[in-house]
């Protein structure tokens, strides 16, 4: 007999990989059909062709035309009843389980939590899901909601005006701020429709329950899914004994036995070593300002683990939150001296996303290196920030810095410097865990900017012999942090050999290894089709169907923005218009899901083609088009990568982490919570307000330019997680 956990993990289990396969049999039938209608349409517009140049009469061409026209109106009254018979056959099937429809994110539910639907259909939102309205059923009063609103967005504006040398204490300045402060309280008087007001509240209602829920049960914990955006119910003691194997397995923490937080002691090491850059004029006072910890903010890090449902036996991924920690601000400085220096240097050996994987592949099948027997092969390090040595990577690092730097520095900081700096971050990795205090003694953290860039360095020595090896053979060779992606032509006995050798050549790192002609790698599927390279995007077994909700409280710009970005990550990384269609399909299917309605998902795709002027690839199978698509959004950089290229021009002379920061007067970014209960319609009359009163054609502010930052209410994630332990735990400095 099953007790009633193990049922609840297996219904849940099962479940989750019904509506999966539900979803891609779904997409796949649905793509045959789209394929279909575009041959039979290509076949129409082909007849057409051969009538007009055989001079057919008017008379049998619109005879075609006007059939092909009756054909389709029938289908689409056909298909009209068939919607609402399936949406009441739906409802009534969704009152019978929780489990039973197909649904956008189901959560990993591993107990007896015994859910209702609503609660159940709450948790499938995903945690950054924002229920709507919260100002009106929260405690403060929504006087207090918009006055506080008005001190913030008023004290950035005053400030903009200052920079400018305008007054703020004038009568007539008085009399403007007077009718900002009026358009906040005008907000009060939004009206809200009655419909989204019961459904506001009932969510709710529902979001109170589950929290009471969660707290009639200390023995289970919620946690967001590593690399997901679903949550995972489970117990506490699974949890906790996970940690436990992992710490032992590593041997990468060391508990401190006499139970004192170490917190004074790391907080007095950060000043000492800033106090003696500041002496050395390694750092500048202004810099050394920005570096000094909060004192008032304060706290050491805590450990807690992200589940993998997709890996046997879910393990956890470990990760050590020290956002507040005394080293935190050190060790993202030297995580941004660094990885410019880094990236230049490795640029032709690191993979930054998988779009740069895509480009890689292309260019390297363009120079003729893919053939028929080429196969790939990817390698992934088995816990490279906590395997690495301590010691070991110290002395890589200081290798590193001494062969790139210039003189002996890196900017004005010296190689002594930047080794106190990073022995400083490793020597106060401390976390709190179940009421006890730890020190990584091992690796790095996880959740530590420089353990990211102190990892890489590591492996680009241990990847030469990796690397010389490609290069020998005409290989293509690249790294992500710990994913590893190499091409060869050589026997599966041949490379296997090379493999092992790297295997073995460390014994702090470990490797898992996959070789074929088709292979996944980050979220992309690679496949070698005779000769052929053919890129596609892969979707992990476990991975929902998930965008954010279209009833989630958010500012309705982001909702346009996701189908778009959707759309833009299948043009670069699909290298075939199929692939690409089908992609469309999964993204169709996803929002509708997630409750966007059909008409705005229409007209954001028909967006997205306009703006990359491929309408024609909308409704049929253009492949000339397509690849005029593929290749300009392949080759069309990041966000990312363009920040990226700025840190790396002149990283060793005068990187851009030390240069002064300067402020562009010239820009405002007022901020104010999004409600849409109540600032719905704030941004039009704030840019009302200052195109009026500071903006207007003879203004010198009229160049000032304007964003305004939205924050939103709490998530769901904010409700239903917590992993933090008591402050009193996190702050003691006696």
């Amino acid at each position: 007999m099953l007790d009633k956990d193990r049922r609840a993990s297996l219904i849940s289990s099962c479940s989750k990989t019904i509506t999966q396969y539900k979803f891609d049999l779904m997409a796949s039938n649905l793509d045959v059909i789209q394929s279909t209608r575009y041959g039979h349409e290509e076949s129409l517009q082909n007849l057409q062709n051969q009538l007009s140049e055989s001079n057919a009469n008017d008379l049998l061409k619109q005879a075609i035309e006007d059939r092909r026209q009756a054909m389709t109106n029938r289908s689409a009254d056909g298909i009209k009843p068939t919607k609402k018979r399936s949406h009441r056959r739906r409802r009534r099937r969704s009152e019978i389980s929780i489990y039973k429809q197909i649904t956008a994110s189901t959560p990993f539910i591993q107990v007896d939590l015994k859910l209702t639907s609503a609660q159940m259909s709450m948790s499938m939102n995903g945690f950054k899901y924002v229920v709507p309205y919260q100002s009106q059923c929260s405690p403060k009063p929504i006087e207090r909601i918009l006055t506080d609103q008005y001190e913030n967005t008023s004290f950035i504006v005053k400030n903009c005006l200052q920079d400018h040398r305008m007054s703020i204490n004038n009568e007539r300045s008085e009399m403007i701020f007077a009718q900002l402060r009026y358009v906040f309280k005008g907000l009060k008087s939004h009206k809200v429709p009655k419909k989204l007001t019961k459904r506001a509240q009932k969510e709710y209602q529902v979001v109170r329950s589950i929290r009471r829920l969660l707290r009639q049960r200390p023995d289970i914990v919620v946690r967001r899914t590593d690399k997901n955006k679903v949550f995972y119910i489970g117990k506490a003691a699974d949890f906790d004994r996970k940690a436990e194997e992992f710490m032992l397995k590593t041997e990468a923490y060391a508990e401190i036995t006499s139970g004192i937080c170490p917190l004074a002691e790391n907080l007095k090491s950060v000043k000492v070593l800033l106090d003696y850059l500041l002496k050395k004029k390694a750092l500048t006072r202004q810099l050394y300002n920005q570096l000094c910890p909060k004192e008032g903010q304060l706290e050491l890090g805590h450990f807690h683990g992200l589940p993998k449902p997709h890996k046997p036996g879910t393990p956890i991924r470990p990760i050590i939150a020290s956002m507040h920690a005394p080293a935190t601000l050190i060790s993202k400085f030297l995580n941004d001296l660094l990885a410019p220096v880094y990236l230049q240097v490795t640029r032709d050996y690191t993979l930054i996303n998988d779009i740069d994987v895509v480009r890689r592949l292309e260019e390297y099948a363009a120079n003729g290196y893919i053939t028929p027997t080429t196969k790939f092969i990817t390698i992934d390090v088995e816990n490279l920030y906590t395997m690495i040595p301590r010691q070991g990577a110290l002395c890589a690092l200081a290798r590193f810095c001494m062969k790139h730097s210039k003189q002996g520095k890196i900017g004005t900081l010296a190689l002594d410097h930047i080794m106190k700096m990073a022995r400083l971050i490793l020597d106060t990795n401390c976390f709190a865990y179940n009421n006890k205090y730890y020190r990584q003694i091992r690796g790095g953290a996880m959740g530590s900017a420089f353990t990211q860039v102190l990892a890489n360095i590591y492996m680009f020595e241990w990847e030469q012999d990796l690397i010389e090896h490609q290069q020998l053979h005409h290989g293509m060779y690249g790294r992500y942090i710990d994913d590893i992606f190499m091409t060869t032509d050589q026997s599966i006995e041949e490379i296997n050999i090379e493999l092992e050798k790297a295997n073995n050549k460390d014994i702090n790192i470990k490797i898992s290894t996959s070789i074929n002609t088709s292979v996944h790698f980050l979220d992309v599927t690679v496949s070698n089709e005779s000769g052929h390279l053919r890129t596609s995007i892969y979707h992990k077994p476990t991975t929902e169907p998930y965008v954010l909700p279209y009833t989630s409280d958010h500012p309705r710009h982001i909702y346009r923005n996701i189908p778009y970005a959707a759309l833009l990550r299948a043009a670069r990384i699909c290298s075939t218009v199929e692939d690409f269609h089908s992609e469309c399909i999964r993204t169709d299917m996803s929002l509708l899901l997630n409750k966007y309605p059909p008409r705005f998902i229409t007209e954001q795709f028909q967006r997205f083609f306009q703006l990359n002027d491929a309408i024609s690839i909308s409704s049929q199978l253009n492949k000339d088009a397509y690849q005029r698509l593929h290749q300009t959004s392949l080759h069309q950089s990041t966000r990312r990568e363009k920040k990226l290229n700025i840190m790396m021009y002149n990283p060793i002379e005068n990187p851009l982490v030390l240069q002064p920061k300067v402020w562009n007067k010239e820009v405002m970014y007022p901020r104010y919570l999004f409600d849409s209960s109540i600032t719905k319609v704030y941004s039009n009359q704030f840019y009302n307000w200052w195109k009026h009163y500071y903006a207007f054609p003879t203004s010198p502010l009229q160049q000032v330019k304007v964003i305004l930052v939205t924050t939103t209410n709490p998530t769901l994630d904010q409700f239903f997680i917590h992993k933090k332990p008591p402050r009193t735990i996190l702050r003691k400095t006696d």
